[in-house]
């Protein structure tokens, strides 16, 4: 009994390598960096904010 073909490997993506695929790549870390940075920023300052604010 023969054994069943292997499927084809996916095409490899073109503009992989590219500088303009790696920029995009840089791009999307920086823009995720950021928003995670002001999340992380703005938990502290509510840290700090209510524990100004604690009246006990």
């Amino acid at each position: 009994m023969p054994d069943a073909p292997s499927p084809a490997p996916l095409p490899r993506d073109p503009g992989a390598g590219t500088e303009k695929y790696k920029a995009r790549g840089v791009a999307l870390r920086v823009f995720v960096y950021v928003i995670a940075g002001h999340f992380f920023a703005g938990f502290l300052w509510l840290l700090f904010y209510l524990g100004a604010h604690s009246h006990k």
